[in-house]
């Protein structure tokens, strides 16, 4: 059975992000750190799902770098055995062994795929007269497309914010907080922050168990700059889910902390957002987030962002909400 609230909760809290609110006996999360969602469509074809202009935008530098090596390399040698294929006397070469054959069509079918025609091997006959002039048409069109795609990653707008790693309960004035750390990683001006804070844990309607969201009243939920570090600070007084509960209390009702950034960046002149969530389990009890400020005798305020996640033993206040010490993990 899940415990009951000891919360006021306003008649109008009841909120519903998309995710839905049944109960999955999985209990996994919804929102993953990176601020993906943790689900997987079943039942839906391959074509309809695919986007070929969101899988290249999305994919890591690394991997759409592997990709053009890849299909360039591939698209080299399918023609180049179609070109060993009609004969190589049909290109302006001397027939040798089957390995030079092959890479001397290779080289030509890089030639005609990127139309520069280096003049050395060229086609004679009308098999590969005819071949040449479609693989230069596939590599226009192919070249279009990748310009595309790179103009498309260089030109889209993301935030780089990094996130702590785990989020504290720690002392604040005289009651205690649910805090979290982020900061930017770039040195681009990001200005206009507003941030949304949501909790969601399992409740029981009717003896039914299902999922309810609940948004968090913070210290701060907007900044107008944004150049060092920022702690999110959620007050727990009787107002807060957080009220009266203990790190069982978050495991038994599955609690999880998703957040919503959304900030604009005055290199591009857009706006960016970005997802963040904690689940119960990164949630530590009775600590607080060590300074990130090196002294510095110049003039420039310095800190030090490898300290973004570094926590350090705090006692929580003794409030009516007799929350526990313990580590969630």
């Amino acid at each position: 059975m899940l415990r009951k609230l000891k919360f006021k909760k306003p008649e109008d809290e009841y909120n519903d992000l998309g995710l839905g609110t049944k109960f999955s006996s999985q209990r996994q999360r919804m929102l993953n750190r990176d601020g993906s969602f943790n689900i997987n469509r079943k039942g839906v074809g391959l074509l309809n799902s695919f986007s070929f202009y969101h899988e290249v935008i999305q994919m890591s530098w690394t991997k759409f770098n592997v990709w053009i090596v890849f299909l360039y390399v591939v698209i080299n040698t399918f023609f180049a055995l179609i070109y060993l294929a009609l004969g190589i006397n049909q290109l302006t070469i001397e027939s040798g062994t089957s390995i030079e054959n092959f890479w001397n069509a290779f080289f030509f079918s890089g030639q005609a795929l990127t139309t520069v025609g280096f003049g050395r091997i060229s086609p004679i006959g009308w098999g590969a007269s005819i071949i040449a002039t479609i693989e230069s048409l596939l590599g226009l069109l192919g070249f279009a497309l990748i310009t595309g795609s790179l103009y498309g990653r260089f030109s889209r707008p993301t935030a780089n914010i990094l996130f702590s790693t785990g989020a504290v309960i720690a002392p604040y004035k005289n009651i205690n907080a649910f805090m979290f750390r982020l900061i930017n990683q770039r040195k681009n001006q990001l200005i206009d922050l507003e941030i949304q804070v949501m909790f969601s844990r399992l409740e029981e309607k009717d003896g039914q168990p299902f999922r309810r969201y609940y948004e968090l009243n913070l210290e701060r939920k907007r900044v107008n700059f944004f150049p060092i570090a920022w702690t999110v600070v959620h007050p727990i007084d009787e107002n807060s889910p957080f009220f009266g509960v203990n790190s069982e209390d978050l495991k038994e009702a599955d609690a999880e902390i998703m957040i919503m950034l959304k900030a604009y960046d005055d290199s591009f002149s857009q706006h960016v957002h970005t997802r963040a969530s904690y689940d119960y389990f990164e949630i530590k009890w009775g600590a607080k987030f060590k300074s990130m400020f090196i002294n510095n005798p110049g003039e420039v305020t310095a800190i030090d962002m490898n300290l973004l996640h570094k926590t350090v033993e705090a006692k929580l206040n003794n409030t009516s909400n007799n929350q526990s010490t313990s580590n969630a993990g």
